[in-house]
């Protein structure tokens, strides 16, 4: 069962994020992250930010690797993946810039640009710690409802909503949103030592109560998290509404040793 916290503000959740990730690049100052964009990591990285000016931590060797980038879009255009990480994360956070990466989703190589991800991925060691969001539809990383619970890295096709609900991001018009992208799979997702899903909103709560008390099945790609040894769930009041369990949680959260972090 994943650890779920129930909190009651976007900056409380990000506290707890920023306060574990701190603690990591503490100990292993050469530790990998897995970045997520979107607005459910914000508050995280805002916190993040915080203690790394707080506690004078080290981050020039911390590397990072993005969960996806849009097929096809310049990376110079501001919303691509690689522009918000980089006005995100890697510039609030002080990270080095040349060891954040984020998928290549340029079209005269994407053929292989997925499996050279994964294997960038493996030859850092792994992803420490992995933030993710989750879509309405239990979507993680560009991964749709009927994604492989086992895929890697790789090309895929965007649904029509998900490019009606960005379009936002691109002057309003969906048709000057791409249609392809390239995201980690669930597959490459779950090799992360720590998965730390930050939901916010009564939209989000169906999607949670599926991820985490639901069956596992390609339907809900993120309920594939029940799968994995650590997985930390952090959801406010309303996104956590649709949880059978959440006495149970809160219970179980109050009575943790300090000790144990997240």
């Amino acid at each position: 069962m994943a650890e779920v916290i129930i909190v009651r503000s976007q900056q409380e959740a990000g506290a707890i994020y920023a306060h574990c990730v701190a603690n990591l690049i503490a100990r292993k100052p050469d530790c990998v992250l897995g970045l997520a964009t979107g607005s459910s990591p914000l508050a995280a990285y805002t916190e993040l930010a915080k203690e790394i000016k707080e506690r004078h931590l080290d981050v020039s060797h911390v590397c990072g690797f993005a969960l996806d980038e849009y097929a096809g879009l310049d990376p110079s255009h501001p919303e691509s993946y690689r522009s918000v990480i980089t006005r995100t994360v890697v510039e609030p956070l002080g990270f080095t810039p040349e060891l954040v990466h984020v998928p290549d989703g340029n079209l005269d190589t994407i053929e292989h640009a997925g499996q050279q991800y994964d294997a960038a991925i493996e030859a850092a060691g792994g992803v420490d710690v992995q933030i993710l969001g989750i879509g309405t539809d239990g979507h993680i990383g560009f991964n749709e409802p009927g994604s492989s619970l086992a895929s890697g890295t790789r090309i895929k096709t965007l649904t029509e909503q998900t490019r009606e609900d960005n379009a936002r991001f691109f002057d309003g018009n969906v048709d000057n949103v791409p249609t392809h992208c390239i995201t980690q799979g669930i597959g490459t997702i779950m090799k992360a030592r720590h998965l730390v899903l930050l939901a916010f909103g009564s939209g989000k709560a169906e999607a949670i109560a599926e991820t985490v008390e639901g069956g596992v099945s390609s339907f809900c790609p993120a309920s594939a998290l029940q799968l994995h040894p650590h997985v930390t769930v952090i959801v406010d009041e309303k996104a956590a509404s649709k949880l059978r369990n959440k006495d149970y949680y809160r219970h179980a959260y109050a009575h943790k040793p300090a000790w144990q972090g997240i």
